[in-house]
């Protein structure tokens, strides 16, 4: 049925992207975009849910996470559908202004997403190496202009491109001229995806050294300790006790000078949390450990990332003259919808914390068919 559809169109058609090799693939693009569609959607939906109803989330940091999070709900909740149906139709069935639209909001989305991804590793390294500039950078009215500067400086970028949008046969969706707007899209694709992403890279980089460096200094400390440490002699006498017991405290007292200063984020809500007795000193390790597995989450979310968009830019940067198939083309395309809808389950799979948020959100939707079954 769709096939007699799509014939019925004149191959030179400006929005038509049929071709007869892949008249078979489109029904995987409208598969898997499909899968992306409600994944992302309930994912970053559940994201932003979470943030807003259980305290332990309200960071500072994980604004930043949100952020990332309204980026890809744009994509696949208001354009994701969009291209499921051009990928069943092999052709684009909206207006040409509607298409124009569509290629601004695409890439309005990934600059954001790259921005917010650089955020994330700056917030990362500064947390860790000078606290209080974080707290003056990541907070309050400057954190705004932060995440209201994504937007605008993806807005700015992207906007001068509006009369080069067009319906792009090679990968059945609404992107810029290919050749059209250069060396102005050439720069552009080069600061978001090469250095905007190095950068990332970078940051990344600068947090493991300086937590290498600190961890091997704390380590080589306790080691002379251990080696340098005897019983108490006769002399010393009663003060055996004494003596051990401010090397024990001296000890402790430069193990926390040496090793790495990995805090928590601070929160955004300034009220404190109560503590009992026994939690007024939480064991140090805790916090470090929190700060690495945050850390490693967003590192994946970037490697990821990564990996999404590689393909598809290595793709058109090797293959100018259009030798390659459609379907390659198209698969390669379809990789980048992937990274819309995978951070969810990151942040489910990595942090205990949004697993169990996303589990009561989703028993509390849940509850009236439960209820319903039990009856």
């Amino acid at each position: 049925m769709f096939i007699n559809a799509t014939d019925s169109h004149n191959d030179n058609d400006t929005f038509s992207c049929y071709d007869p090799s892949v008249v078979g693939y489109r029904y995987f693009g409208v598969l898997w975009g499909s899968l992306v569609t409600v994944v992302g959607t309930v994912g970053n939906i559940l994201t932003i849910l979470a943030f807003a109803t259980d305290r332990r989330l309200r960071t500072n940091f994980n604004v930043l996470i949100v952020n990332l999070a309204v980026a890809d709900l744009l994509y696949c909740a208001a354009l994701q559908p969009v291209s499921v149906d051009s990928y069943l139709h092999l052709y684009w069935r909206g207006s040409a202004a509607w298409c124009r639209l569509f290629g601004l909001l695409l890439f309005l989305s990934n600059s954001v997403s790259i921005l917010t991804l650089c955020l994330i590793a700056v917030g990362r390294y500064i947390l860790i190496a000078r606290r209080p500039l974080f707290q003056r950078l990541f907070s309050g009215r400057s954190l705004a202009l932060l995440l209201l500067s994504t937007w605008a400086l993806g807005l700015a970028s992207f906007g001068p491109l509006w009369p080069y949008y067009v319906f792009t046969q090679q990968v059945c969706t609404c992107s810029f001229h290919r050749t059209r707007g250069r060396p102005y899209t050439t720069v552009l694709l080069f600061l978001y995806f090469f250095l905007g992403l190095g950068c990332v890279g970078l940051f990344y980089l600068l947090i493991y050294c300086q937590v290498r460096q600190a961890s091997g200094a704390l380590k080589k400390y306790r080691l002379s300790r251990r080696s340098s440490r005897r019983k108490p002699t006769p002399a010393e006498g009663d003060s055996g006790i004494t003596s051990g017991t401010v090397t024990q405290s001296s000890e402790l007292s430069n193990s926390s000078a040496v090793a790495p200063k990995l805090p928590k984020e601070p929160s955004a809500d300034p009220a404190p949390r109560p503590t009992q007795e026994g939690e007024k000193q939480r064991p140090k390790q805790d916090d470090d450990g929190e700060f690495a597995r945050v850390t490693r989450m967003c590192f994946t979310v970037f490697i990821c990332f990564t990996c999404c968009f590689v393909p598809f830019i290595l793709l058109n940067v090797a293959d100018r003259a259009n030798r390659a198939p459609q379907a390659v083309h198209m698969f390669c395309a379809n990789l980048t919808w992937l990274n819309s809808c995978i951070n969810p389950v990151l942040y489910a799979a990595m942090n205990r914390q949004f697993s169990q948020a996303y589990r009561a959100l989703l028993t509390r939707a849940t509850w009236p068919l439960t209820a319903l079954c039990g009856r």
